[in-house]
């Protein structure tokens, strides 16, 4: 038993450590949020934004494949996934767009969308030394199967790492090194 507990302590110190993003947690909600300085003006980057088939990670994807994926950046419109035999996923609801400024999603995204909560993402975009400061925020509150606090360091780990996908996607052209 005591062979367990060092591997656990070491992963959830890891954990800890990844998720410094976690804005806030209480039984019923978090927050989490994560930002990235990239080349470019917002105009120019938002553009690519809408484009997630191009840097989303397809291991947060139900088809296995990103570029299944597909913004409608307008409100009402859908952050939407295709799937074999004619599916389709809903992840997120467009209900603000300001292009180069901000974009907003009323969004259950992943595991959320089986739970009774809401979720508010949000993309905003500042002008910072010449470039361009994306910075994701995601609000989810409701009854979760879980605590909370066991739920935001996945969902803050998850941004971060598409964040970090879509810096690399803008300044190299490809999402992964």
């Amino acid at each position: 038993m005591k062979r367990h507990i060092l591997p656990l302590l070491i992963f959830l110190a890891v954990c800890r450590a990844s998720s410094a993003d976690v804005l806030e947690t209480s039984p019923n909600a978090f927050t989490v949020e994560s930002s990235v300085l990239v080349k470019g003006a917002p105009d120019a980057v938002y553009a690519a934004l809408i484009k997630p088939g191009t840097w989303w990670d397809p291991a947060h994807t139900w088809s296995g494949d990103a570029r299944n994926l597909s913004i409608d950046a307008r409100a009402g419109g859908c952050f939407c996934e295709t799937l074999p035999n004619g599916g389709s996923v809903e992840h997120a609801r467009v209900i603000f767009a300001q292009p180069g400024k901000l974009l907003r999603f009323d969004a259950a995204l992943g595991p959320f969308q089986a739970m009774p909560v809401k979720g508010v993402l949000t993309f905003s975009f500042k002008i910072e030394e010449g470039n361009t400061r994306v910075t994701v925020n995601y609000r989810v509150a409701g009854t979760f199967t879980m605590e909370s606090a066991q739920l935001a360091p996945g969902a803050d780990g998850m941004l971060a790492g598409q964040m970090q996908r879509f810096k690399r996607f803008i300044e190299t052209g490809k999402p992964i090194p």
